[in-house]
């Protein structure tokens, strides 16, 4: 590593410090909004069972997001956005 992109990075740590202790705003950021999961599910035809085993979670997660007792986070909810959007890929891992 050349000292011109050590010198970038360093930046960038620093700045990644000062906007988690709130003294700078982030350039960006994204947000991923909340999947209306039994609307997932439905379009895909399954029962909570099906769904909950192709996704590779527990029923009873399953149920919560639905019920709203809980929400999907992290890599779920990416997960649960490509069930929504492109459901041939999700269909396709399991074969």
């Amino acid at each position: 590593m050349n000292d011109e992109m050590f010198n970038e990075l360093l930046e960038s740590v620093k700045q990644a410090g000062e906007i988690r202790k709130g003294l700078r705003k982030p350039s960006r950021y994204s947000v991923i909004e909340e999947p209306n999961v039994a609307a997932i599910r439905d379009k895909y035809g399954m029962t909570q069972q099906e769904f909950s085993s192709l996704l590779g979670i527990s029923v009873g997660t399953l149920r919560n997001w639905e019920q709203g007792r809980r929400k999907p986070q992290g890599p779920a909810k990416v997960l649960l956005k490509i069930a929504e959007k492109r459901p041939k890929a999700i269909l396709e891992s399991i074969t």
